[in-house]
């Protein structure tokens, strides 16, 4: 079994002549992304299609950076704002509707905790799943076999090490559910702040189509 065959079945590998041929076909569509004019909008897309392949609206605000691009998949409406991260050594996958904030970060790469086992250059990818409509809050970091429910929120900041359940609020270091979100927090757009009348009347229509 090779390297890659052994990094894609979440097995020890060593990044070779061949993993790091991929990692350089990534690094130049990140090189174009992230030195592309950010008031060409088109162009974005078109590399950010390029680099994530199936992807529907997909938006992405340079700088970004990943090891390989082609184990992101999205779904449909992704956004991640400026100066976020996925480490896809394995597969990341992220449902319809979901928001990474500034400085966001997803990993799936980790190293031997022994020293002795970390000099022998074997390294390990274990795959990110994020569910539906998720925000991950800016400057927050998802660590490597995490699950997100849909429908969740991650604090900004937070340090996200184990599954976070469906229509949860979580945040800190270590992350942890700090409530349910509910129907009564549809009235609300920020803490206490409720939606406007003409703003309440639009939710309501786009939750009618």
């Amino acid at each position: 079994m090779n390297n890659i065959e052994r990094r894609d079945r979440e097995l020890p590998y060593i990044a070779d002549r061949e993993v790091l041929e991929e990692y350089r076909a990534c690094r130049k569509l990140l090189h174009r992304l992230n030195h592309t004019d950010l008031a060409d909008f088109a162009a974005l897309k078109a590399i950010v299609k390029e680099l994530l392949g199936k992807s529907e609206n997909a938006v992405i605000n340079p700088p970004f950076f990943c090891d390989y691009g082609f184990h992101i998949e999205v779904g449909k409406n992704f956004y991640a704002n400026y100066n976020c991260t996925i480490i896809d050594v394995a597969k990341v996958v992220i449902g319809d509707n979901c928001l990474m904030g500034p400085n966001a970060a997803i990993y799936t790469a980790g190293h031997p905790l022994h020293p002795e086992a970390r000099k022998s250059l074997y390294e390990y990818g274990i795959g990110v799943t994020i569910g539906d409509n998720v925000w991950i809050g800016g400057g927050a970091i998802v660590l490597p076999g995490v699950h997100i429910g849909s429908g969740s929120v991650i604090g900004a900041g937070s340090v996200v090490t184990k599954d976070i359940p469906a229509m949860s609020l979580a945040a800190g270091n270590p992350c942890r559910v700090i409530r349910e979100i509910t129907a009564e927090d549809m009235r609300y757009y920020f803490r206490d702040r409720e939606f406007d009348e003409e703003s309440a009347a639009e939710i309501k229509r786009f939750m009618e189509k």
